[in-house]
């Protein structure tokens, strides 16, 4: 939701106390994540946050007290966002034939659309303000679980060992977000665009050859 449907959503028909209340906390969150990408945590105020959200400092701090709370929650907003998008992807995709290339271009989309850019962000001050991290660790986990489910699928409809699945699902986020930092210095969408051909030729290989040893050992049990 943009800020100006955020704005028009505020402003139309008659609501609860609570149902203002919830939008003017929605209202804030969405402009904590678009200034995080923007400016980057170091350079974020809550001052900023506000005028960007039109409402006034008094508003925000009724809300949030301090930048700290108001960028865990932002972040925690963002990250089950993701984790409801991520959820919906898999119960979609477990209803039809394994398509490894669908997961691939989901993931790349997903983080590279702000997502992991926005991480960036504050994971310096995460690695360094340990209340901040431990707060953040939970909203995380809801994600990784969300991940998990994808790598569930790849074992069962593969051949793969679950243990196999989860290695690739993990290589394939970490080489994703190697290239979503990459792309602040290089803007080349035929390099990455080959990175992800390469990666997607490399998962249908290691399928097939799963397949293949699956095959062998029935053949082998009967």
């Amino acid at each position: 939701m943009t800020m100006t449907d955020f704005l028009a959503t505020a402003s139309s028909g008659r609501r609860t106390q609570q149902e203002r209340s919830d939008t003017m906390r929605a209202l804030l969150l969405q402009a904590t994540i678009e200034l995080l990408y923007e400016r980057g945590y170091s350079r974020l105020t809550t001052l900023d946050v506000a005028k960007y959200a039109q409402v006034s400092r008094g508003a925000l701090t009724h809300h949030f007290a301090h930048k700290e709370d108001l960028v865990v929650e932002a972040i925690s907003w963002q990250l089950r966002s993701a984790s409801d998008e991520l959820e919906e992807f898999v119960a979609n995709i477990e209803a039809g034939p394994l398509d490894t290339d669908r997961i691939i271009d989901h993931l790349w989309e997903m983080l590279s659309d702000r997502l992991f850019h926005i991480t960036m962000e504050y994971l310096p001050e995460a690695r360094n303000n340990t209340p901040f991290r431990e707060r953040l660790m939970p909203v995380a986990a809801v994600f990784h679980a969300a991940l998990d489910r994808i790598w569930l699928h790849l074992s069962r409809t593969s051949g793969l060992s679950a243990e196999r699945a989860q290695t690739i699902l993990n290589a394939t986020m970490c080489l994703m977000r190697g290239m979503v930092a990459q792309q602040i210095l290089r803007n080349d969408e035929s390099y990455y665009e080959d990175l992800l051909q390469y990666w997607r030729d490399l998962l249908r290989r290691e399928i097939a050859q799963a397949a293949t040893s699956e095959n062998i050992k029935r053949k082998k049990d009967r």
